[in-house]
């Protein structure tokens, strides 16, 4: 057999080795996040539920001040919506879909390019030292084995970014007046 032949004989395994691994692989993913910030849950719910309070605090805004957002529906309600377009942090969707009032806000997130969805979360939680903020966001991958070995780096690749966006909130909320 020629080398030729066996280079792409050891590819077409690789390749379908690669393929079965990946199908066993998880098809959705988990990021969560914590901090406590010293406030009250209402003077923080007040930041995450307006969605045109979080340029004051998001990652994605500080990396592009040229990102173009709209805001429609309701204000700092269920449907309220954010539509961003960015050249360097990509486009999206966002929209408010379930609320506890100093508690909890629920999202859905939605990225065109990508063809992918998820639902992210907020919850407040009052503890001694302030409030538990916790920051999750969860979403499924489908049945693509490519995509699947992305639910592997999703925590990598996003989990930082969670940390910072609320490490600034952190820092917009204790510096309130």
């Amino acid at each position: 057999m020629s080398v030729l032949k066996k280079l792409i004989y050891g590819v077409v395994i690789v390749i379908v080795v690669m393929a079965a691994v990946g199908l066993l692989l998880p098809s959705e993913y988990r990021i969560e996040r914590s901090i406590v910030i010293e406030a009250e849950p209402n003077a923080i719910y007040d930041n995450v539920v307006n969605l045109k309070a979080w340029p004051r605090w998001g990652v994605w805004f500080q990396r592009d001040p040229n990102m173009q957002v709209n805001y429609a529906g309701p204000d700092r309600a269920i449907g309220m919506r954010s539509e961003w377009a960015s050249e360097s942090q990509g486009n999206g969707e966002m929209e408010i879909t379930e609320l506890v009032h100093n508690r909890k806000v629920e999202y859905s997130l939605y990225f065109p390019e990508f063809d992918m969805g998820s639902t992210g979360r907020f919850t407040l939680e009052p503890v001694p030292e302030g409030t538990r903020v916790t920051w999750t966001d969860e979403g499924a991958v489908g049945n693509n084995p490519v995509d699947r070995y992305f639910v592997l780096m999703m925590d990598g690749m996003i989990g930082p970014d969670f940390e910072t966006g609320l490490e600034n909130l952190k820092t917009v909320v204790e510096n309130q007046g």
